[in-house]
């Protein structure tokens, strides 16, 4: 879930269901209270109702106040009578309220048995004010009671008053509960809610980040062998995601690391092989002259022209290794120029196919194309290609009688080189992975044949620039065939 969404729905809540539950809890609590009241005070009561004190202290007395009254009427001097009057009083009691008696300014009953002194200054006079409402009235301060009042007249006319005493204390408990309960009910609800959005808000993000810190503490050990896995669609699952591709990058970089760096040091173990051999070679030849055991012309012909061709041998190791280098960069200098296909490989044969003869091994050169075919390629990394390739031709030769062939063909749109040797051949299973950087089909490093394992990569690379490709078909045991095209140039007419 978004952390947009996730505020406002905890906005909502926040809102939305502590006012629910309170309402709950306020309904729940004020029909608790208003059952309890109308069980004690022996009175029906509306939810309404409750909030007003006076009104619920006025009903509770009302049927007996009603019943007085209604005595009073029909014969006075009854409430002159103990046994009636605690009869009243007892009704009275059970609605937390009492019963008194005023006759001439003197009490004639107290139902509360406690000294009324107070209250007896505080109570008005006969008919003084509204003393027959039957609203009744509240009194203040230290007495805090509401009081009904009667005023009656007896049959030896003398006056009095009955009073009936509710006592404000005993529904304000009630009542002070309730409010007690209900600000209780609101803190709970308050923090239950809290703990609801905190376990939820925290559940949401936790989980990520948790992922997010074990995914950190793994890549700073350097293992890359975890999955994220995080599904959800708020802004930390992104995140996630967003960092596992992060660690799958790592990971492939790491790799790629870790195979350059064994490539090197296969590299740099195959080439102080491959330098090795060609030197100790120039050594012992350069010894043999030194020596005088070249004591003939036809001897010291021979190892002269042996001396080159190993010098020849490292100059090609050398400049393989320089333009590897290039190929690693990016920075192959290349000269596109028009070239005649006919003229060009004619040259290369002719040079080639000297150097073939100086080891004999028997060459051979066939041109198919028309004289007038021209490609855009760079002449002296084209001949690198060729180059590169006869050298691994005559590297794998293992025939007394070495042959190499070049055809040149017409296929199209596009001229293709075929360059055929009798050498030993390559297995199938190989023959896709000869153009990978440091393969050798040969591991053996006592092979006299040695190797960089780069010469064929760069062949692909520099056939590739010019917009050709390269393959090659093989023989095991009867010899190999490597092809490559590159396009013909084809002038472009323009409408004038």
């Amino acid at each position: 879930m978004k952390l947009k969404t996730r505020l406002i729905i905890a906005f909502l809540i926040i809102i939305l269901v502590p006012f629910f539950l309170f309402s709950l809890a306020f309904f729940g609590l004020s029909s608790y209270q208003k059952q309890i009241i109308e069980e004690n005070y022996g009175i029906p009561l509306s939810l309404d109702e409750l909030s007003d004190s006076m009104q619920i202290m006025g009903k509770s007395t009302q049927s007996v106040f009603e019943e007085i009254k209604r005595q009073a009427e029909q014969d006075a001097d009854l409430l002159l009578d103990m046994d009636y009057l605690e009869d009243i009083n007892a009704s009275l009691k059970k609605r937390y309220s009492w019963l008194l008696v005023r006759r001439d300014d003197e009490i004639y009953y107290n139902g509360s048995g406690r000294d009324v002194t107070p209250l007896m200054e505080a109570l008005p006079g006969y008919r003084s004010y509204s003393s027959s409402s039957d609203g009744g009235s509240y009194i203040g301060k230290d007495i805090q009671a509401f009081v009904k009042q009667l005023d009656v007249q007896f049959g030896d006319k003398s006056q009095g008053s009955v009073f009936i005493i509710s006592s404000v204390n005993a529904l304000g408990q009630s009542l002070k509960r309730l409010t007690v309960d209900l600000v209780f009910a609101m803190i709970v609800i308050l923090v239950f809610t809290a703990m609801i959005l905190i376990v939820w808000i925290y559940a949401g993000f936790n989980s990520p980040l948790k992922k997010l810190r074990e995914a950190t503490h793994r890549i700073k050990e350097e293992d890359f062998d975890f999955e994220i896995k995080e599904t959800g669609k708020g802004e930390l699952s992104q995140l996630c995601r967003d960092f596992d591709e992060m660690r799958q990058r790592l990971k492939e970089q790491a790799e790629q690391k870790e195979i350059f760096d064994r490539q090197s040091k296969e590299l740099i173990s195959n080439i102080s092989h491959d330098l090795k051999t060609p030197i100790t070679a120039v050594k012992g030849y350069v010894e043999g002259i030194m020596d005088g055991v070249a004591d003939t012309p036809e001897k010291m012909d021979r190892y002269i022209r042996t001396i080159y061709i190993k010098a020849n041998d490292m100059d090609r190791l050398i400049n393989e290794l320089t333009f590897y280098s290039k190929i690693d960069t990016n920075r192959i200098p290349y000269n596109f120029n028009k070239i005649n296909v006919s003229d060009y490989f004619d040259d290369c044969a002719e040079e080639v196919g000297l150097e073939l003869r100086e080891r004999e091994i028997s060459f051979s050169y066939i041109n198919t194309v028309a004289e007038d075919t021209l490609i855009i390629a760079d002449a002296e990394q084209l001949k690198r290609v060729i180059n590169n390739i006869i050298s691994n031709s005559v590297k794998y030769m293992d025939k007394p009688k070495g042959i190499v062939q070049i055809r040149v063909k017409d296929v199209g749109d596009f001229i293709q080189v075929e360059i055929e040797d009798n050498g030993k051949g390559i297995p199938n299973k190989e023959l896709p992975a000869i153009f990978e950087r440091f393969y050798r089909t040969d591991l053996s490093r006592n092979s006299s044949q040695g190797g960089s394992g780069i010469g064929l990569s760069i062949v692909k690379k520099i056939v590739e620039d010019h917009g050709g490709r390269i393959w090659a078909s093989s023989r095991l045991g009867e010899g190999t065939t490597m092809c490559f095209v590159i396009r013909k140039y084809q002038e472009v007419p323009v409408n004038e």
